[in-house]
């Protein structure tokens, strides 16, 4: 019998993703994110990049404090915005966890929402703000946070794009693991013409 009720469920499970799946191959319409689709912006953004080519200067802060700048010819931009992944807000398990308000304008031009996530909602990203300017251009800035007895994490990530393409980037941190000293970050990347 238990047997029986086993291979009855996983039956149930697998006609189930079949379904969806098959759904998704008919050409249903997938559901429309709730939020701003940072998921989508990126895997456009890595396209254009990874089919452009373009060079990037990288500015980095050491842990002595010291900034050391290089620049890269060839970038996988696939993995050089893999970081950013982490600010997707549009999981399933996270729809109506974030409020949605209204950007405040640093002048006329601007507009914008920022994504704020809800208070008892554990996930790591604090808030999403994203603002678009009348010269086709804005900026996407997360702010992510982990938080625990062992370890701390606060980062803030921000893509500035300008006529559809990214132009550049910069990761901010701080960690702190227990027992051991803080670790501050910083690296910014222009993305060259």
């Amino acid at each position: 019998m238990g047997r029986a009720l086993w291979a009855a469920a996983c039956l149930l499970l697998t006609t189930a993703c079949g379904q969806e799946q098959d759904a998704a191959r008919a050409g249903q319409p997938a559901r429309k994110p709730l939020y701003f689709d940072v998921k989508s912006f990126l895997d456009a953004q890595a396209a254009l990049l990874n089919q452009r080519k373009p060079a990037v200067e990288k500015r980095v802060m050491l842990r002595d404090g010291d900034i050391e700048t290089t620049r890269v010819a060839q970038v996988d931009w696939s993995k050089e915005l893999q970081v950013f992944y982490q600010a997707d807000i549009n999981k399933p398990a996270l729809r109506g966890a974030y409020e949605v308000q209204a950007g405040p304008a640093t002048n006329t031009l601007t507009t914008g929402q920022v994504y704020r996530r809800k208070a008892g909602i554990e996930n790591i990203v604090d808030q999403l703000r994203v603002a678009q300017t009348d010269t086709r251009g804005g900026t996407i800035e997360a702010v992510l946070t982990q938080d625990n007895p062992l370890f701390f994490s606060r980062k803030t990530l921000i893509l500035n794009h300008q006529n559809g393409l990214l132009t550049s980037y910069q990761v901010q941190g701080v960690q702190k693991l227990v027992m051991f000293d803080t670790l501050r970050y910083s690296a910014t990347v222009k993305v060259l013409p």
